[in-house]
């Protein structure tokens, strides 16, 4: 697997769902029975299996998946759908899944400190990971869902029994007993003052660090908390409204949607999920983060002399933004190549440009060999660099459990390559919109300083092409470079979105 590949494994997990479908009844009714762990004594054969411990329903999907991504290497947007759907729950059940899957990935750091304490002595690697994940659960169940503490204990130590037997039950009980003790204002000055923010915020400290010297960058170090706060809120279902695709303010009047506060094509999906609704199945109106669609406006929109015709999305998987740069090529008159390194990512693009085929043009190509095979021949390019994808921690929150600050290193040689090839096929006069969804500085301003002392380009000025969509940067004087954009889900509302525009002299 080369570097490239490497870097978009999380795109093409496969779906490891594990287990079966046993019946039961959700939250409360006649539970789910493992047929690993019958019931001891004599007596018929019948009168044994209603002595199998059984455990709630939708406590168990949501062990089954969160199983799925700490042994398995899974996504949890992959595994959980069919999860829910194996099982049978929708509505209040499926919600309660939901709550307790991505709830438990994003605070898994603090609930371990709490877990640990309750162990006296014993490691939490010891603990066998079915039980240790069944701990988390009821951890977030004790301090961040509204379940009274007898039940969230109950539970959870029905759930142990099923899914790790009966040896742990007692040492669960005991550490569900000392974790549910203190109140989570308690919890919360405890660690803080023993630990620190990374772990009551559940960030890994390599990561707490990158956006620590992000912000100080700017002049904002204070908000450090906020961020890593920002970063454990789920982040609202946005929608793109492609541009003679689909029409927002006639979407509005249909849909449950308000406008976005930047994006003039947005909309933020108050209910319902959008696979419901039949401009989403077209592909007339797509699933794509407001930050995403600023960063093709700033492209597509930055000051440009001479032709404007030929426009190339060098990594375009999964096609968010081929597909809104594809809509606005269309309006202009102009064709856009979009270009991705994996075939399986490219019928993604595909399916996201279906309305949009006499505009766009896919193709599977390593980016890195377009610079070399068509030198200048660009008048507008987008280069989402692969990144560490530390700017949408909100929305895979596994992912953080997952990179590592060496993945750093092959990440910033790629980003390096892509860049040289992109100004390498931009011709003279043409502009490049460089994007990542990271904030760290590795894949950012320091990309984007080497790659002006290393070509004949200059920067031009990205905040004020975004201005005129309300978005606002505040930055101290020490930034070197106030011509880039840096996005905020603290502040903005958005992932944590990069941009910087370079524009080919000669």
């Amino acid at each position: 697997m080369s570097e490239y590949q490497g870097d978009r494994r999380d795109d093409r997990r496969e779906d490891r769902r594990g287990g079966r479908r046993d019946g039961g009844t959700p939250r409360g009714g006649r539970g789910y029975g493992a047929p690993r762990d019958g019931g001891g004594g004599g007596g018929s054969r019948g009168d044994r299996r209603h002595d199998r411990p059984t455990a709630d329903l939708p406590r168990l999907t949501a062990h089954r998946v969160l199983s799925a991504v700490e042994t398995d290497d899974a996504y949890a947007n992959l595994v959980l759908p069919h999860a829910l759907a194996d099982a049978g729950l929708d509505g209040r059940d499926a919600a309660f899944v939901t709550e307790i899957v991505y709830g438990t990935l994003r605070l898994q750091r603090r609930y371990d400190a709490m877990i640990v304490r309750g162990l006296e002595g014993r490691s939490l690697p010891s603990l066998q990971p079915a039980l240790r994940i069944a701990l988390r659960m009821g951890a977030h169940q004790l301090h961040a869902m509204r379940i009274p503490e007898r039940a969230a204990v109950y539970e959870t130590v029905n759930l142990v029994r099923v899914v790790a037997g009966h040896a742990p039950v007692a040492l669960a009980n005991a550490v569900l007993r000392k974790v549910s003790q203190r109140s989570t204002m308690e919890w919360e000055e405890t660690l803080l003052a023993e630990e620190g923010v990374g772990t009551w915020e559940s960030h890994p400290e390599w990561i707490v660090s990158s956006y620590r010297q992000a912000l100080a960058l700017e002049g904002n170090g204070a908000q450090l908390g906020a961020l890593l706060e920002a970063n454990n809120t789920p982040a609202p279902v946005t929608l793109v409204a492609r541009p003679g695709l689909a029409d927002r303010e006639e979407l509005l009047e249909r849909l449950p949607a308000a406008r976005t506060p930047y994006s003039p094509v947005g909309l933020l999906l108050r209910g319902g999920s959008p696979g419901e609704f039949a401009e989403v199945r077209s592909s007339h109106v797509g699933v794509q983060d407001e930050g995403s669609q600023l960063m093709a406006y700033l492209m597509a929109d930055a000051p440009l002399e001479g032709q404007d015709e030929q426009w190339l999305d060098m990594t375009a998987g999964p096609g968010g933004k081929a597909a809104l740069l594809g809509a606005l090529a269309r309006q202009r008159g102009a064709h856009l190549l979009a270009n991705e390194v994996q075939e399986h990512r490219t019928e993604l693009v595909r399916r996201a440009v279906r309305p949009l085929r006499d505009t766009v043009t896919v193709v599977t190509g390593d980016g890195r060999e377009i610079g070399g095979s068509e030198p200048g021949r660009y008048d507008r390019i987008l280069l989402d660099a692969p990144c560490t994808g530390l700017g949408s921690l909100r929305r895979r929150p596994e992912s953080r459990w997952r990179r590592t600050e060496a993945d750093l290193r092959d990440l910033t040689v790629l980003q390096r390559d892509l860049l040289d090839s992109a100004i390498t096929a931009l011709r003279p006069g043409g502009v490049l919109a460089y994007v990542t969804c990271s904030p760290h500085l590795a894949e950012t301003v320091t990309q984007v300083s080497h790659a002006v002392r290393r070509h004949p380009v200059s920067l031009l000025d990205a905040p004020a092409e975004l201005a005129p969509w309300g978005v606002a940067l505040e930055r101290a004087g020490i930034h070197p470079l106030p011509e880039t954009v840096q996005l905020w889900p603290h502040v903005h509302g958005t992932d944590a979105m990069f941009g910087a525009l370079l524009r080919k002299d000669g």
